[in-house]
């Protein structure tokens, strides 16, 4: 089988790092080039350590003239704004493009506005845009070139709850999520709030009233449910570096039993490659067992004496909430199997 060529656009931060390292291990990849305005010029291998092989590439700068014909396929770990100024020529060039931003997940550009302050740069793109959450629309990524890679936290709120609200089982208005995120989830750069001193040993809630992420989560779970839902989610940065936990309660629709719980689950991920799931009775998720993998971890308790259902969920911000989740992505694009270059 002959090597796909991938260039990283947006290489020489902490998602842009994780994505540079699962390429260059990937079997089907060969990684053309990677750019970054301030390390341009240098060596890959100084900036960016422990990669799994040699090579003797050089940060570049972002010009996709220079770049375009290197690729067939771009993932772009830039910011939002920035990543469709990128995607717009190289959709045009017929380029299979995978974006970790927001700048495509959204399918309203008014929404996305709304949300994030500004008018979308690329609004004729988001009806060619797959939000491309694997284990939710997997049958729909190999259609697109233009495929949006969810967010962290929507992707642990999404995974856990989309089966329940797919089944009718939960109360679509009554959820509340409470996540809390590694600093590494606010990007690489240098910032008060970030600093050790100022989160070593602490715990905050941060993102009120209203989390740029729950235009995303609330959209997406509106589609599972077929109708509105309106969440509270109270987002928290948490003094480690990589991983998120995520805890959501939510009520039960009358009548439904913990083995109407248990069959959803266990009808939509049994065969998951990258998803566990078990009783919250019986052992919890652990964080640390799905740091630098593409795993999510999924329990489930049902609180008889209250009603609520409480679900857990964690996984690696930086793995199946970014870069080894844009992997699986480009895998299922492909017609590779999904675990290609993510084994371990």
């Amino acid at each position: 089988m002959s090597l796909t060529p991938v260039v990283i656009i947006g290489a020489s931060g902490y998602t842009g790092e994780e994505l540079v390292r699962l390429t260059l291990r990937h079997p089907h990849l060969q990684l053309q080039a990677v750019t970054s305005r301030q390390n341009a010029g240098e060596l890959l291998e100084r900036k960016i350590p422990a990669l799994p092989r040699k090579t003797d590439l050089r940060f570049s700068n972002p010009h996709l003239d220079e770049l375009a014909h290197l690729a067939s396929v771009f993932f772009l770990a830039v910011p939002h704004g920035l990543a469709a100024e990128y995607a717009v020529p190289l959709i045009q060039m017929g380029k299979i493009v995978i974006d970790l931003s927001a700048d495509f997940r959204l399918r309203e550009a008014a929404r996305y506005e709304a949300f994030y302050g500004h008018p979308h740069p690329a609004p004729s793109l988001l009806s060619q845009a797959c939000y491309a959450l694997p284990e939710i629309r997997r049958e729909m990524i190999p259609q697109y070139n233009l495929l949006a890679a969810p967010g962290c936290y929507p992707t642990s709120i999404l995974l856990p709850l989309v089966p329940l609200l797919r089944r009718k089982l939960i109360e679509a208005n009554s959820i509340t999520i409470t996540s809390a995120s590694g600093v590494s989830g606010a990007g690489k750069k240098a910032d008060l709030a970030y600093l050790f001193g100022e989160v070593n040993e602490n715990f905050r809630a941060y993102g009120l009233p209203l989390h740029r992420h729950v235009s995303e989560i609330e959209q997406e779970l509106s589609l599972a449910a077929e109708e509105n839902v309106c969440v509270t989610f109270i987002p928290h940065l948490a003094p480690w570096h990589r991983g998120i936990w995520t805890t959501i309660v939510v009520m039960l629709k009358a009548n439904v039993s913990e083995a109407e719980i248990h069959a959803a689950y266990e009808r939509d991920y049994t065969s998951e490659p990258f998803i566990s799931v078990m009783r919250a009775t019986e052992v919890m998720p652990d964080m640390r067992n799905v740091q630098r993998t593409n795993r999510a971890e999924i329990a489930w308790h049902l609180d008889s004496r209250t009603g609520r259902l409480i679900v857990f969920s964690t996984i690696d911000n930086l793995g199946k909430g970014a870069a080894s989740q844009a992997i699986q992505i480009l895998n299922c694009r492909m017609g590779w199997p999904e675990t290609t270059g993510l084994e371990g």
